[in-house]
């Protein structure tokens, strides 16, 4: 008699299938719980810097690198090219105004002075000769002309006297004529002789000017010349320090060469190196600060030099009020320019976050300390000490600032 067997339910084929079905779901489980979380970093409270976020006075400041500079400095050029003859004095010399620097030997332009002074010698000499000529000549014609008027004088006296002895009949027709005809030339003759002596007179007086005024203009190229001559010996052009003397003895110098500055040592100014993105906001009149020592100096921009090099321009700054005493030229200067007037603002300190997340994030702690997330803020204007806080944070956070190179994509830190 055939006996029923019962099937079994639980085979091992049947549990194997389903223990490999509850591992794949453990596993889609497991991976979702594990990569929806936020990926996190245990870090030391002692190696963090934390800052409160906080509302109050901004201005926005920018900090620049100055040097101290005369006030004025006066720039030494060739005025003459030549070699350097004699130095009269080292370079950083305090100087004063007309004091010889150096000398420089040009003979071409020695000899052209040479030969200048010599046509000049000439040309005066020869003014003499013909002044002489002249004055020999006026006296010839005013003999002539002495002459001229005793000859008409006593032709006058003749024709008179024979017209009365004609009339009376004491002397001929002929005998009258003749003295007649002898006044009538003196008188012609005078005539002549006076036209003949203005005429000469006018022509000396024509020629003694254009004598004079070709003299004057000799004189004063020669008086141009010597000076050419004289600026050979370089001069202090004002009272003050000579620097960046560039002569050695029998250097050439070319005509218009620099050859060292004066810098004047009644005053200081500080030249600025600054930034070009900030060249639409610099401009005169904006004041400025630094530290020396244990006090504080004000700096107001004087002159804004908008050339712009290597992606920098420069500033003159003037001192505005106390000088400091200790001021040396060639001295370095640690700026703060202020670019804006004083605002309320929230604040968040100046750290080393910034050169990771170019302040479009922070980690912001949680009420208990105990953690800090991600939190996507806005930052604007700046200074030495703060970031403008647009967006995203408020008075009273807290927030750190160290460095975050070492945190990677974590989203958040566990403070232990």
């Amino acid at each position: 008699m055939d006996r029923i067997i019962e099937k079994k339910r639980w085979n091992n084929k049947r549990v194997m299938t389903i223990a490999g079905i509850v591992a794949v779901v453990a596993l889609v489980t497991g991976s979702i719980v594990f990569t929806s979380g936020k990926s996190k970093l245990n870090v030391d409270a002692e190696r963090i810097t934390i800052s409160e976020v906080k509302k109050g006075s901004f201005q926005e400041i920018i900090p620049l690198n100055g040097i101290v500079l005369p006030i004025t400095t006066i720039y030494l050029d060739a005025v003459e090219g030549g070699r350097v003859e004699k130095l009269f004095v080292e370079d950083g010399a305090t100087m004063k105004k007309g004091q010889p620097i150096l000398k420089l030997a040009n003979t071409d332009l020695e000899l052209n002075l040479a030969n200048e002074e010599t046509a000049v010698f000439n040309v005066l000499t020869q003014m003499q000769i013909s002044h002489d000529n002249a004055r020999q000549n006026t006296i010839s014609k005013l003999n002539q002309m002495a002459e001229v008027e005793s000859n008409l004088k006593e032709a006058d006296r003749v024709y008179k006297l024979n017209k009365r002895l004609y009339d009376q009949k004491a002397i001929g027709l002929q005998e009258f004529q003749k003295s007649e005809n002898d006044y009538s030339y003196a008188v012609r003759r005078k005539r002549l002789t006076t036209q003949i002596l203005n005429q000469d007179s006018t022509a000396m007086n024509q020629q003694t000017q254009q004598s004079k005024e070709s003299y004057a203009h000799m004189k004063a190229t020669l008086e141009l010349m010597r000076k050419k001559v004289g600026d050979l010996i370089v001069r202090a052009p004002v009272d003050g320090q000579l620097t960046s003397l560039d002569a050695e003895i029998g250097q050439s110098k070319q005509k218009g060469g620099r050859l060292g500055q004066i810098d004047v040592l009644s005053g200081f100014k500080v030249r600025v190196d600054v930034d070009e993105h900030y060249i639409t906001r610099v401009f005169n009149g904006q004041m400025g600060e630094f530290t020396l020592g244990d006090k504080t100096y004000k700096l107001k921009i004087k002159k804004v030099f908008t050339q712009v090099s290597n992606g920098r321009f420069q500033v003159d700054m003037q001192f505005a009020g106390a000088l400091p005493k200790d001021i040396r030229r060639g001295q370095s200067l640690q700026i703060r320019l202020a670019l804006s007037d004083e605002t309320q603002a929230v604040l968040v300190p100046k750290g080393g976050f910034y050169q990771q997340t170019g302040g479009s994030w922070i980690f912001k702690l949680s009420e208990d300390g105990k953690t800090a997330y991600r939190m996507d803020i806005q930052l604007g204007r700046q200074n030495p000490d703060y970031y403008e806080v647009m967006q995203g944070l408020k008075p009273g956070d807290r927030v750190v600032t160290s460095s975050y190179e070492n945190y990677g994509d974590m989203q958040e830190l566990v403070i232990k």
